[in-house]
C-alpha cells in the first residue's frame, strides 16, 4: 500500500496521492475517452461484486438462508425501511435507484482497502456524476409531480414576510449546492483517510517508529472500514431526503 524511495540526500521519500493517479490498464500511453484505465478496472470489479452478492447469492434462495442471501437480504431490509422512514412509502418506487447507489458506493469503497487497489470513489469525476444524477432526478421528479408548486421549496412561508426574498436567495443557493457536497463529502473522506494510511505506511520502514508507525496503519484501516460504510450509507440518506423535497415540497 505504500511506495517508499530514498532520496538523493538519503531520507525516506514517499508519495500519499500516488495511489490516486489514473493510469492505461495496458500501455503507458495518454489517458483518453475510450482508454481503459485502473478506473475501468476496479469499476467493473464493483459492478460484478454487486452482482455476485444480489444476483448469484440469492438465486438459490432458501427458507434458512446461507451466508450471501443473509447479506443480501439484510441489505436489501436495511435500504428499503431507510427509503420508507425518510422519504415516505410513495418512495418506494425509486427504491431500486437507491439500492443501487449504496450497494456501488458501498462496494467501491470496500474493494479500496484491498492493497494494491484503486478506490473509485476516491475521485471526484465518479462522485460528482453519482452527486449530479441524483441531482438532476430530484429536480425532475420535483417538477413531475408538483409542477411549480415545487417551488414553494424554496419559500420559506413560516418566516417572517420581510425575510423571506432573502430566505429564498440563500434556499436557492443551498439547492445548487447540493451536488457539490454530495460528492465532496465521499470523495474527501475516502482520499484523505487513504492518504493518511500511505503516510504510516511509509514511515513504517523507519526501524525507530516502525512499531507506531505498523499501529496507525492498524488503527488507521480499522477506521477505513467504518468510515467506507457510514459514507455509503450518508450518501444514501441524503439522496432520501433530496427525494422527500422532491415529493414534498410543502413540507
Amino acid at each position: 500500500m505504500a511506495t517508499e524511495a530514498k532520496g538523493e540526500a538519503g531520507g525516506l521519500v514517499f508519495h500519499p496521492m500516488d495511489q490516486f493517479i489514473v493510469s492505461p490498464l495496458f500501455g503507458d500511453g495518454p489517458v483518453g475517452l475510450f482508454t481503459i484505465t485502473n478506473v475501468t478496472l476496479w469499476m467493473a470489479l464493483t459492478i460484478i461484486a454487486v452482482i455476485a452478492l444480489m444476483v448469484l447469492g440469492t438465486s438459490g434462495r432458501s427458507t434458512i438462508p446461507g451466508r450471501m442471501q443473509s447479506i443480501g437480504e439484510l441489505a436489501y431490509g436495511f435500504i428499503y425501511k431507510m427509503v420508507e422512514d425518510v422519504a415516505g412509502k410513495d418512495a418506494v418506487g425509486f427504491f431500486p435507484y437507491i439500492m443501487t447507489l449504496f450497494m456501488f458506493i458501498v462496494f467501491a469503497n470496500f474493494l479500496g482497502l484491498i492493497p494494491g487497489s484503486f478506490t473509485t470513489t476516491s475521485h471526484f469525476a465518479v462522485t460528482v456524476v453519482l452527486a449530479l444524477l441524483v441531482f438532476i432526478t430530484v429536480t425532475v421528479v420535483g417538477f413531475v409531480k408538483n409542477g411549480a408548486a415545487f417551488l414553494g421549496l424554496f419559500w420559506v412561508s413560516s418566516a417572517p414576510l420581510p425575510l423571506r426574498p432573502i430566505l429564498a436567495i440563500i434556499e436557492v443557493i443551498s439547492y445548487f449546492v447540493r451536488p457539490v457536497s454530495h460528492s465532496i463529502r465521499l470523495a474527501g473522506n475516502l482520499m484523505a483517510g487513504h492518504a493518511v494510511i500511505k503516510v504510516f505506511a511509509g514511515f513504517a520502514a523507519i526501524a525507530a517508529v516502525s512499531p507506531l508507525a505498523i499501529l496507525g496503519v492498524t488503527a488507521m484501516y480499522g477506521l477505513e472500514i467504518l468510515v467506507s460504510f457510514i459514507q455509503a450509507y450518508v450518501f444514501t440518506i441524503l439522496t432520501c431526503v433530496y427525494l422527500k423535497d422532491a415529493l414534498h415540497p410543502s413540507h
